[in-house]
């Protein structure tokens, strides 16, 4: 298929595989509406202009699988009626990011938009896929019909505890990227300073072997020596929390990202 007619999955495939001859690729995450609502445009075009793909967090009421720092900004998000409508309204407004742009959330509130209008709705503001924390693969045939149907990705999470073969399953059906969550527990947990233990790497070889697109690490990603020693196991590094605490500080996330990459 030639790169005129690929989907947006496979764009987001090959993005992170053309990133990955020169480095590893860098996966931003922010919360949608954090830290003001009026600001999401801008922060999202600081953080899309330095990242290769960025991961818009919708917000929600009990996010389980996020840490305190991420709970905290979609609380905040909430408060100030952020919602995956408005997101959507948002995105039809702005100009095209050089980064691929997906959408990071649990299954509820996408649930409640209607999924094949969702899935239509994001491949037009130009989202190429999902990760959502809450959707087993037992019960995601009918987001993924919605999603393929738009040629969209639903991104696939695994982690250090999950059985082989399920492993093997999650793999072979992976679409855009694997999401390896780097640890066991919620997000914002560092993977270790200066260095990550082996086997967390021996856990993201088996990932990359089996996986037939990119494998990108996740959670408690926050110091270049981390992401250097990352590098020569996955295609990509997801940076969330730090992102988060750095808006917090009022401080420039492009600036964290170019000290994260080294």
């Amino acid at each position: 298929m030639s790169a005129s007619t690929s989907t947006p999955a496979q764009k987001l495939a090959d993005t992170l595989r053309a990133v990955r001859r020169e480095r590893v690729a860098v996966v931003a995450f922010l919360t949608a509406g954090f830290p003001r609502k009026d600001t999401f445009a801008r922060d999202l075009a600081e953080l899309a202009a330095e990242a290769d793909v960025v991961e818009i967090g919708v917000p929600f009421t009990d996010p389980m699988a996020d840490g305190v720092t991420i709970q905290r900004s979609s609380y905040e998000a909430l408060k100030q009626g952020v919602t995956l409508h408005w997101i959507i309204d948002t995105l039809r407004g702005l100009p095209k990011m050089k980064a691929q742009l997906v959408f990071m959330g649990y299954f509820n509130p996408m649930l409640a938009y209607g999924l094949p209008k969702l899935a239509a709705d994001a491949a037009a503001v130009g989202i190429s896929g999902f990760i959502v924390p809450d959707l087993p693969i037992e019960e995601s045939g009918a987001f993924e019909q919605a999603l393929g149907a738009q040629g969209l990705a639903l991104i696939r999470m695994v982690t250090p505890v999950t059985p082989p073969a399920r492993l093997e399953q999650l793999c072979a059906s992976a679409q855009g990227f694997v999401y390896a969550v780097s640890m066991t527990g919620t997000t914002g947990r560092s993977v270790g300073t200066g260095g990550v233990s082996k086997e967390v790497l021996d856990y993201l070889d088996k990932v990359r072997r089996l996986s037939s697109v990119p494998v990108c690490a996740g959670f408690g990603i926050r110091e270049a020596s981390q992401v250097a020693a990352l590098a020569p196991h996955v295609d990509g590094v997801v940076v969330g929390s730090a992102i988060i605490e750095a808006m917090e500080k009022g401080e420039s996330t492009a600036a964290l990202l170019r000290k994260l990459r080294g």
